[in-house]
């Protein structure tokens, strides 16, 4: 192959993926070019193989008063902040197990429900069990609303980032105060709901550095 159509391909494969030079995607097709035993159609086959594009973050809700929908909609707000990521937002009564595994971040919200998750949400997670190892990897996070202080909110958290762990996700903490995730205390107030821009910016921005 011709040093010629070598660029052609990668500057091909730039332009069609949208991918930065600095790439895994991109310098895995240069590694490609280098090896000349590689055909047109192999490097366009390698193409196909690489994840490339933006990486997804899906926010799966319950709520019963709209407080918690109320966050889900500020974390998808947050995700926006980060270049390359796209969110997706269901109720958990609408989601699959295929949007979890279509996802490579997944934050779960859900009403303190006795110190625990929702009935609902504790369903969908149960039903994971049948694609159980295959969310090892992926960013997770979590928030609630709760009737009040002292209540169950951190539990109830806790009880959503412990599933997650079984499933081997990977979950980041948040140094300053508010260490487990987002909670807000009924509808949430105006500096809640930029905590939960702030958790949303927080997993997108992960999720993009490990995904490309």
């Amino acid at each position: 192959m011709s040093a010629i159509l070598l660029i052609k391909v990668l500057i091909q494969f730039q332009h069609l993926y949208l991918v930065e030079k600095s790439s895994i995607a991109y310098l895995h097709m240069i590694e490609c070019c280098i090896d000349q035993k590689f055909k047109v159609k192999d490097l366009q086959h390698s193409c196909s193989q690489v994840r490339v594009g933006m990486a997804e973050i899906l926010v799966v809700y319950d709520s019963k008063t709209g407080n918690t929908e109320k966050m889900a909609f500020a974390i998808a707000q947050g995700t926006k902040q980060v270049k390359g990521v796209k969110a997706k937002i269901k109720k958990v009564d609408k989601t699959n197990l295929k949007d979890l595994l279509d996802a490579d971040g997944i934050i779960m919200g859900s009403p303190t429900y006795y110190g625990q998750m929702s009935a609902k949400l504790k369903a969908l997670i149960d039903q994971s069990v049948k694609i159980h190892g295959k969310l090892e990897g992926k960013i997770g996070a979590a928030f609630t609303s709760s009737g009040g202080t002292t209540t169950g909110a951190e539990t109830t958290i806790l009880s959503i980032l412990q599933a997650m762990l079984v499933h081997g996700m990977i979950i980041q903490g948040r140094a300053h105060d508010k260490h487990y995730g987002a909670a807000a205390i009924g509808s949430p107030s105006k500096k809640e709901l930029e905590l939960c821009k702030e958790l949303g910016k927080r997993v997108a921005s992960l999720a993009e550095k490990l995904t490309t």
